[in-house]
């Protein structure tokens, strides 16, 4: 009989770390967990890129007007709050950091129409945006989401932690300051370029 495949189960990121992508398997069934609580302050709504002053956090608004009483609210029904112009914050810091970078100039249209549209829902861009970087790392797994809550099949603080990130190269500051490891995979993109598929391989 054929051997049953295990999901892999992974968090709903923000321009996730170049671990999040070194963490999918090919053939192996993957899907996006969008039915646990929103943890804030975490990578479900940040990214870290290089910048040069060196780390730099970008956070996506939140509008918790439906979260309840308790704080909670699962990821799937987070909405992104559009008080601040974020989408126009962000882009100017990846247009500020990677502009003399190798390959911003011919990648910056695969991103600039997701920061063009007025998403609602957190999940929805962060998909968008997964989806690009699997295109363009020429990975060829389309990962489904959760319809109720599996857990997830790497923990964050793996994620957080992971050996692929501390592999070197090419970063555009780098006379600025040491190597920045397991940066946004936004990062790998833009210095890497068609070579960032190689990085990422064991």
């Amino acid at each position: 009989c054929r051997q049953h495949k295990i999901m892999i189960t992974l968090p709903s990121y923000y321009l996730p770390p170049i671990s999040w992508f070194a963490a999918l398997k090919s053939g192996e069934p993957t899907a996006i967990e969008v039915c646990e609580n929103f943890q804030k302050q975490t990578l479900r709504n940040r990214c870290r890129i290089d910048s040069p002053n060196g780390s730099l956090m970008l956070s996506i608004p939140i509008d918790k007007s439906n979260f309840s009483e308790l704080g909670k609210c699962l990821i799937r029904d987070v909405r992104i709050s559009h008080q601040l112009d974020w989408r126009h914050q962000h882009w100017f810091a990846f247009e500020t950091s990677y502009y003399n970078s190798p390959f911003f100039e011919y990648l910056q249209d695969d991103f600039r129409p997701i920061y063009e549209r007025d998403w609602k829902y957190l999940v929805d861009l962060n998909e968008a945006l997964i989806m690009k970087c699997l295109e363009l790392l020429e990975i060829d797994i389309r990962p489904t989401r959760t319809t109720d809550y599996q857990g997830l099949s790497v923990s964050d603080k793996e994620l957080r932690n992971p050996s692929v990130g501390t592999k070197s190269y090419y970063q555009v500051y780098r006379h600025k300051h040491p190597f920045l490891p397991n940066l946004s995979v936004f990062d790998l993109l833009m210095n890497m370029g068609p070579e960032a598929p190689l990085y990422l391989m064991p």
